[in-house]
């Protein structure tokens, strides 16, 4: 007698698959926000804008140090409690049970990214030649559009390989999801072990999807860094001439 039951594992599959669509959706739009907020973070450390560069400083140590678990519990009792204080303080009509609770999966995941991505940038903006940004201001150039023109793209590629990992990295992590009763892939195996008590068959299932997702974005980002390289070497060629 097997300790797995493979019919039943095949047969539940597609039904696990159901929760491939909001998986993605969680990671792809946390990593696009986090992308965005964690550009502006890193700008504002760099360029050590008054105040807010010491509010991304503790931002990002606060945020690398919680765990994803544990900040999706926050966000998921902390608005409801806040909207009731409001609510009671100023009279106000907020209805958190209104709220999604993937609205509280994309606000962690975001916050999450952001501040990893924010270090990311840094690091890749701070490892181009200080010198472009110097002949960028020689020949009439901005702030905005020396960063926007030659630093960014540059930056850009050095940080491809980290930003495809954290991708795949964030594609695993929306396994939490659950905890906040968001049906993702995680949740879709959790429920169907449940009902049926094949807990090792559901499971199996679940890594097997992850893996499988996580297979195809390491083959496509690794396409994209090909790519990109190619692109700045032709860009380097032209350049020199």
């Amino acid at each position: 007698m097997s300790i797995i039951d493979f019919d039943f594992a095949l047969k539940q599959f597609p039904e696990v698959l159901k929760g491939v669509p909001l998986t993605l959706i969680i990671a792809v739009f946390s990593m696009i926000l986090g992308i965005t907020f964690g550009l502006l973070i890193a700008l504002c450390r760099i360029y050590k804008v008054p105040v807010l560069h010491r509010v991304a400083i503790v931002y990002v140590s606060f945020i690398r140090g919680v765990p994803m678990i544990v900040l999706l519990f926050v966000l998921f009792y902390g608005i409801p409690a806040l909207f009731n204080l409001l609510n009671k303080q100023l009279g106000w009509s907020l209805d958190a049970d209104g709220i999604s609770p993937i609205v509280y999966a994309l606000i962690a995941y975001t916050l999450n990214t952001a501040a990893y991505q924010s270090e990311i940038f840094r690091a890749s903006i701070n490892a181009t030649h200080a010198g472009q940004m110097e002949a960028a201001y020689s020949v009439g150039m901005t702030t905005t559009q020396g960063l926007r023109r030659i630093i960014l793209p540059q930056a850009l590629v050095l940080s491809l390989p980290n930003l495809g990992n954290t991708f795949i990295g964030l594609i695993k992590a929306t396994s939490l999801a659950f905890a906040v009763k968001v049906i993702e892939i995680m949740g879709m195996a959790k429920i169907i072990a449940n009902d049926g008590y094949k807990y090792l068959e559901m499971y199996l299932v679940a890594a097997l999807i992850y893996w499988l997702l996580c297979f195809v974005f390491e083959v496509l980002f690794a396409m994209l860094e090909r790519r990109m390289r190619r692109y700045e070497a032709r860009m380097d060629e032209g350049m020199s001439v």
